[in-house]
Order: structure tokens, then C-alpha cells, then sequence
């Protein structure tokens, strides 16, 4: 075989062992260090074990780790990560879901909406889509259920609103895609706010909506469940309000040019450390858990990275990223039919395949392409940021669905989920298309704070 057709092989080979339920980060080095030999390998006689590892393909795979672990950039992942797991073990999350619940009493799906934008301020504190759904599905749909909420309205909430921490800043995603694509994690953090908010209040107009609509899927809480306004404010002000002006600290440092992603990250995990102490849920259990889960989270974030650059130095040596480049140049298609058919091919790949191994191995293959096309690459990325909240709403794989059920057990049917998240998934596609029209959602903010990008 030629090559190009070995490369192709390599990726089919990856897609099937993926479905198969290999591991994807050892999946991905073992792929790149098999071919990686084909690839690398110089004639000439193998008779000692010397001989055998006398092979590039070993030291491109050193080289690799070297790189990934000096990557300043993903410094702060354990960071971001060790904040949220604090905050979330912080019992921070039960006082805000219930200060908000009573806050919005008065409007139409109270403990939806409330479940909802704790969702994207729990979110946006831990990038943690499993820790999100898994606490809220705990916290937020048994209260949902006592007050006769429609079940599978109720879990369509818990994972859509569970999902917004891969877009909405500080994501871990949009880290990851700012070392994959060679961007600036501070216009990617910028361009990712409007779009974030805008799905999340889409998300929230919808359930208003929705229940004006069809009032049994949420009836109006009890007037005697309903504290005095005081104590309501109160708890706002003791939940709500920190967290938020944790997060607020976190990106204005980021966005005001302050501080580094990575030393924005460590302000955040101290302040984390800070509200679990006020919390009175600082201890030593709750620490060595949040390091442990942290520890765990990020090594496999990072053997992800070492894995698929080494992957993609074997796919690239062999041909596979022209050969897919040609192919699709060979069609003369517009920008806009190229960004189309982008979109459809990580929206399918959502079906069976996760956020992380859809960003890490199949995004790099289109990323050359973008200047042939004139695309900005920053809008680029918040299409794709949008699209991947697919692959945790796509069944037959739709990843929050299974976290909602593994907590839940037999109180609802996976089915009743699914149907729940539906509607949801229809109003991603929508504010893509939304930004297929008006690319300044994505690109005004960032030009505001950092100036017009120039390739």
C-alpha cells in the first residue's frame, strides 16, 4: 500500500477501535506508535533489540510528552479543575439552587429556570459536564419530581443546562482547543461569552415558553413553601453572590489583560479554597478528594494531548491530512458550504464519540484548510465549540443522558430522557445558524478587548 492509504487505514482503524470501547488515549498511542514505526522505519537488517528501537517514531514520542508537559497553556487545567471540584464539594450549589428556585417563584417553570442558570454558574465554575449533571440530577430533579414537574422535562433541563460548561468561559474545552489550534486562549475565552449566554437564556426563554404553553409539565410552587422576601434575599446574598463574584474575578482578570489564563486559574482555585473555608467545607477529605479528582482528570487530559499529536505527526508524515485536504478542496466549494459541511461531520460524529476525542483528532484535520476558505479561525472555533455541545445531546451517545441516569437509576427510563433533551439539541443548531448570519456575536468582543484579528 501506498502511503496515503496506510494513513487511511489508521484512522479507520482509530474509528472502530474507538466504537469497539478501547480508551482513547492509549488507543491513540498505540496507533501512532505502530504506524508511527511503518512510517519511520529505514531499511536495513533487525537482528538485536537495539536494532528493533532504533526507530524515530520513539523519540517523536518523548518529544511529545516533553512538550505537552511544558505546554503553558495547560497549566490551567488542574487549576480550573481543582476550583471546581472545591466549589463543588463545597456545598455551595444546594443554597444557590434553592435561593434561586424562590427568587423566581413568580415566573412560569420556577425550579426549571432555577435549575438552569445554577447549571450555568456551577458550569461555568467547574468545566465539569459529568460533576454538573450527576449534582443537579441529585439536587435539582427530586425536588422537580416532588413538585409533580413532567420527568422527562425535568432531565432535559439537568443536561442541557449541565453541557454549558464546554462553552461557556473558563471552559476547559476552549484550553484545549487554544493548544490544539494555536490560538489565543484570551480571544477564545472573549468570543465564547455572547454565544454561551445567548444558549443559555435561549435555553431559558424556551422553558417559559414551554410552559405557558402546556402548564402541567410545571406546576406553580405552594404559597406556603415560599419563605419571607427577606430571608429569600439573604440567601441570594450568601450564595448566589460569591460564587458569581468569584467567576466575575476569574474572567475580568482574563479579559482585562490582568492576568494569564493559568495565573487567573490559581486566583480562582485559592478562591475556591477561600468560599469552601467560609462555607465551613474545608477539610482534609474534601482536599485530598478535590486533588486526587484533579490529578486523575488532568493526566488523562494530558496523555490525550501526547497520544493524539502523536497520532497526528504519524497521519501527517503519511499523507492523511493532504489527502483529505485535496479531497475536499477538489469540490470548489463556497466558505459557507465548507463551514456546512464541517459542522455536519462533527455533529455525526457526536453520535458515537465525545467532545474531547472529536476536538483532539478530527478539528486539526480541517484547521489547515481555513485560510484557503478565508475563514476567521476564532469564529470557526465558536462553531465548533457550539456543535460540541451535540456530542453530550446526540443519542444513541449523548453522554449527560447516561451521567443523569447513572444517578437516577430507575426513577425515569434513559427513553424519557432522551426525549427531554431533544428540544435542546434543536436550539443549538438554531444559534449556530443564528451565528452563521451574524459572525459578530463571536467576533465583536474580542476585537473590542484585544483589536481586529490579523492573520
Amino acid at each position: 500500500m501506498t502511503n496515503p492509504e496506510v494513513a487511511i487505514l489508521m484512522l479507520s482503524m482509530f474509528i472502530v477501535l474507538i466504537l469497539l470501547g478501547f480508551p482513547v488515549a492509549f488507543t491513540l498511542l498505540a496507533m501512532g506508535v505502530g504506524f508511527g514505526y511503518y512510517a519511520y522505519h529505514e531499511a536495513g537488517s533487525i537482528e538485536t533489540i537495539a536494532d528493533a528501537l532504533n526507530n524515530k517514531i520513539f523519540y517523536l514520542l518523548n518529544q511529545n510528552t516533553y512538550s505537552v508537559m511544558e505546554n503553558d497553556t495547560l497549566v490551567a487545567i488542574p487549576l480550573f479543575l481543582f476550583m471546581g471540584y472545591v466549589v463543588e464539594r463545597a456545598n455551595i450549589v444546594n443554597k444557590l439552587f434553592y435561593s434561586l428556585q424562590m427568587a423566581a417563584r413568580n415566573m412560569p417553570g420556577s425550579m426549571a429556570i432555577a435549575a438552569l442558570i445554577t447549571c450555568a454558574v456551577f458550569s461555568t465554575a467547574s468545566g465539569i459536564v459529568g460533576a454538573v449533571v450527576t449534582l443537579m440530577g441529585l439536587l435539582a430533579f427530586p425536588a422537580m419530581a416532588k413538585a409533580n414537574y413532567d420527568k422527562s422535562f425535568a432531565s432535559g433541563v439537568i443536561c442541557a443546562g449541565g453541557t454549558l460548561g464546554i462553552l461557556i468561559p473558563p471552559s476547559i474545552m476552549l484550553i484545549v482547543y487554544a493548544a490544539i489550534a494555536e490560538l489565543s486562549p484570551l480571544r477564545l475565552y472573549a468570543a465564547a461569552i455572547i454565544p454561551g449566554f445567548l444558549l443559555a437564556g435561549s435555553y431559558i426563554v424556551y422553558v417559559i415558553v414551554r410552559v405557558l404553553i402546556k402548564p402541567s409539565v410545571a406546576p406553580k410552587p405552594r404559597e406556603e413553601e415560599v419563605p419571607p422576601r427577606r430571608v429569600v434575599y439573604l440567601q441570594l446574598l450568601t450564595s448566589f453572590v460569591p460564587l458569581t463574584a468569584l467567576i466575575m474575578l476569574v474572567l475580568g482578570s482574563i479579559l482585562g489583560g490582568l492576568a494569564t489564563p493559568a495565573e487567573a486559574a490559581a486566583m480562582g482555585a485559592f478562591g475556591g479554597l477561600v468560599l469552601a473555608a467560609i462555607y465551613r467545607s474545608l477539610n482534609w477529605v474534601m482536599l485530598k478528594e478535590s486533588v486526587y479528582l484533579t490529578a486523575k482528570a488532568t493526566a488523562m487530559v494530558c496523555w490525550l494531548f501526547v497520544g493524539s499529536w502523536t497520532f497526528a505527526s504519524v497521519f501527517s508524515y503519511l499523507g492523511g491530512h493532504e489527502i483529505i485536504e485535496h479531497f475536499i478542496l477538489g469540490f470548489n466549494l463556497e466558505a459557507w458550504q465548507f463551514l456546512v459541511l464541517v459542522q455536519i461531520i462533527i455533529f455525526l460524529l457526536g453520535w458515537p464519540l465525545e467532545w474531547s476525542e472529536i476536538l483532539i483528532i478530527f478539528v486539526p484535520i480541517f484547521l489547515p484548510m481555513l485560510p484557503a476558505f478565508d475563514v476567521n479561525p476564532y469564529f470557526f472555533a465558536m462553531l465548533v465549540a457550539l456543535n460540541l455541545q451535540t456530542s453530550f445531546l446526540t443519542p444513541p451517545m449523548a453522554m449527560s443522558a447516561y451521567y443523569l441516569k447513572g444517578v437516577l437509576g430507575k426513577a425515569i427510563e434513559l427513553v424519557d430522557i432522551f426525549k427531554g433533551i431533544m428540544p435542546y439539541l434543536v436550539i443549538v443548531i438554531l444559534i449556530m445558524v443564528l451565528m452563521y448570519q451574524f459572525p459578530q456575536l463571536a467576533l465583536w468582543l474580542p476585537d473590542y478587548f484585544f483589536g481586529k484579528y490579523v492573520p
